[in-house]
């Protein structure tokens, strides 16, 4: 590939980051109000500067080559600083605004962020927050390219984590949860090989909480729980165990909110030994816009008070890999 150099401008990188994320060249050319020609024609300066071929035209569209790709990464990373510079512009001029993009985990929907948003919102009235909630398959890639500014929740216990910070702010642990009239509440003091047996809502056996419940059924010796249903989404696990003898895992801050509500009931059953840190997960060596660092302040703010609360003893601010 040639030495680009300063040759590849601003609208080059909008263009291919806007052909990817459409998938095609109409699209693209619709997003950034240009002629289908015009888009066409920067698209062959760019191969042109760069050597090689940067999209397959297929009868799906135009897909990313392996050049494609690399090049597609660093522009959504170019881009995304350019508009931290520009919110850090308009920060100096009012000091209350900016925009915020935030990953989360469940572990960390239920309290921690809506907490620090309401906190935060006091201060910086303007301030834009945008949040998106998954599971770390599909937001880790978002924050590698640079579409969020950090991601709020369970901190991955993988290791292929060379190209991130993951900052510590409190531990969670799961819990079990079932409808409060559950045969299981009538047990004064239930046990893990009681919740044998039973039908289960669980995550995907990739997912860090499932993996702790199988951990803590392993070190009982007792066989991990098999789902009857694989879901994430609250609202729909929120109604199955209201209209049924499910039992569900779920972060311990969300299963205090939802039985904070009458929805469900915690069994009352301790696994404090497979907790696993919450905490913020970043790109590493990258700059957080004023609006976004003062988020992640806020949050660790919070992250004190609810691990001051609950009597913990985190390190709260320790950085891991």
């Amino acid at each position: 590939m040639k030495l680009v150099g300063s040759r590849l401008t601003i609208r080059h990188l909008r263009m291919v980051v806007a052909i990817t994320e459409e998938g095609n060249l109409v699209g693209a050319a619709r997003r950034l109000n240009m002629t289908q020609s015009a888009v066409t024609k920067a698209l062959q300066e760019v191969e042109a500067l760069t050597d090689t071929l940067l999209f397959n035209r297929t009868n799906r569209g135009a897909v990313p080559s392996l050049a494609g790709e690399t090049l597609i990464g660093h522009a959504r990373l170019v881009l995304t600083q350019l508009r931290h510079a520009e919110e850090h512009l308009a920060d100096l001029r009012d000091g209350t605004g900016g925009r915020v993009a935030v990953g989360t985990l469940l572990s960390a929907a239920a309290t921690l962020l809506p907490a620090a948003i309401v906190r935060l919102r006091k201060e910086r009235s303007n301030i834009d927050i945008k949040i998106v909630e998954a599971t770390n398959d599909v937001l880790m890639p978002r924050l590698r390219a640079g579409e969020l500014d950090f991601i709020v929740g369970r901190l991955s216990e993988h290791r292929e984590t060379h190209d991130v910070e993951q900052e510590i702010l409190l531990d969670d642990h799961p819990c079990v949860v079932c409808r409060p009239d559950h045969p299981l509440m009538r047990l004064s003091q239930p046990r893990l090989e009681d919740l044998s047996g039973w039908d289960w809502i669980l995550p995907p056996p990739d997912v860090s909480l499932r993996r702790q419940l199988d951990v803590a059924f392993r070190q009982a010796r007792l066989v991990p729980p098999r789902h009857a249903v694989e879901s994430v989404s609250l609202l729909t696990n929120r109604a199955l165990l209201r209209q049924g003898d499910y039992l569900a895992v779920l972060p311990l801050q969300a299963g205090l909110a939802e039985a904070a509500t009458g929805a469900v009931a915690i069994v009352p059953l301790s696994m404090p030994n497979v907790s696993r840190p919450i905490g913020i997960t970043r790109r590493a060596e990258s700059t957080l816009s004023p609006a976004a660092e003062a988020f992640a302040n806020t949050l660790r703010e919070v992250g004190e008070d609810l691990r001051v609360g609950a009597g913990g003893e985190a390190a709260p601010g320790e950085m891991v890999s």
